[in-house]
């Protein structure tokens, strides 16, 4: 499939800048031209670039982000205010930006309980679902989290159908899970938002936020135009576009999977995040293996986290492979408290 952007800006002519970005130099960091498009009222290759998402993703319509999927968060709040919302149920771990979308926007929280196991904070169940639905307007669910686990998605968006209430998915770390249908966020939620710089190819800030249906697109439109940039980058957007048509890596998939079997990792549905338990040798694992040039993407005191993508090499599984087979573990005790929920956590932050 065709790059769009990617084609545009390989194809620029060298020309004398009388233009912004202020370093004056050729490459891929250009401003709004002739020949370049505006994202605020696309009409070319970012135009056909945001279509090709959309059909890729299941999508009415689909918008890049360049300032992450923050800015998702934020557009789908607001979409949801000039909807009529005003009392957004949320999982007391959700990303920060829920929380301080709704201080801005003056939409109530309304907080769903989630208990913890294992150090691991646990989805809530539809029974706590529907009781929040009962309280508020809206629903919003983090689907995977960053431990990799989802919620039950088939009941929300049955919960959300009976009480005639949207169902929004913060889908920051789930942008490879399009090729999972049954999983992916897109195929339960009106609005979503995919980080694709997490989990595919795409720079830091990437990210894409969709609407199911036309009606939704329409209101989503006005609000991202609201609250993105007026100064996208190009290179960021190219890399969206380029990591949504990155083609599936079956065989890291499969290799991931077996890796967690092989080395007593933690059953999650997420094969990009093995979770390896190390309780209280966590510290000395993750210098041990950062001697060894292996870094993970966190230690919370109870688990380190590798995080993949369909870029990661085999190889380098097997590498790392051999260097958890050297390290000793710690238990991790049933009442572990969660050592990452402050990065997420609503309540109390």
């Amino acid at each position: 499939m065709k790059l769009h952007i990617a084609s545009m800006l390989d194809a620029q002519k060298r020309h004398i800048s009388f233009h912004t970005p202020g370093h004056k130099r050729r490459g891929y960091d250009i401003t709004e031209l002739s020949y370049s498009d505006c994202l605020l009222a696309p009409r070319g290759v970012l135009k056909a670039a945001e279509e090709d998402i959309a059909r890729l993703l299941g999508a009415a319509r689909s918008f890049m982000l360049t300032e992450g999927s923050t800015s998702g968060v934020y557009s789908m709040l607001l979409a949801l205010r000039e909807q009529g919302v005003k009392r957004l149920a949320a999982p007391v771990f959700s990303h920060p930006s829920v929380k301080n979308a709704c201080e801005v926007l003056g939409l109530e929280l309304v907080l769903i309980a989630q208990e913890t196991a294992f150090g691991i904070p646990v989805q809530p169940a539809a029974s706590a679902l529907s009781a929040a639905l009962e309280q508020a307007d809206a629903l919003l669910l983090t689907s995977p989290d960053y431990y990799g686990n989802v919620p039950p998605l088939s009941a929300a968006r049955a919960l959300a159908d009976a009480a005639r209430k949207p169902l929004v998915l913060d889908g920051a770390h789930g942008g490879h899970l399009h090729f999972t249908p049954e999983l992916y966020a897109g195929s339960y939620a009106d609005l979503w938002v995919d980080g694709v710089h997490k989990s595919l190819p795409a720079m830091t800030q990437g990210a894409v936020v969709s609407a199911k249906t036309e009606r939704w697109g329409h209101v989503l439109e006005g609000a991202v135009k609201k609250l993105r940039t007026t100064s996208p980058s190009y290179p960021i957007m190219a890399s969206v576009e380029l990591a949504v048509k990155f083609p599936q890596n079956v065989r890291i998939e499969a290799a991931a999977r077996a890796f967690k079997q092989a080395y007593g990792c933690v059953d999650n549905a997420d094969w990009t995040k093995i979770l390896v338990p190390f309780g209280a040798e966590c510290k000395n694992a993750q210098t041990y293996l950062e001697r060894h040039g292996v870094y993970p993407e966190f230690n919370d005191g109870n688990y380190l986290m590798f995080y993949l993508s369909p870029c990661t090499k085999a190889r380098e599984l097997r590498r790392l492979g051999k260097l958890l087979e050297k390290l000793p573990r710690g238990d991790v005790p049933q009442g572990a408290p969660a050592g990452m929920v402050p990065m997420y956590a609503v309540e109390g932050s």
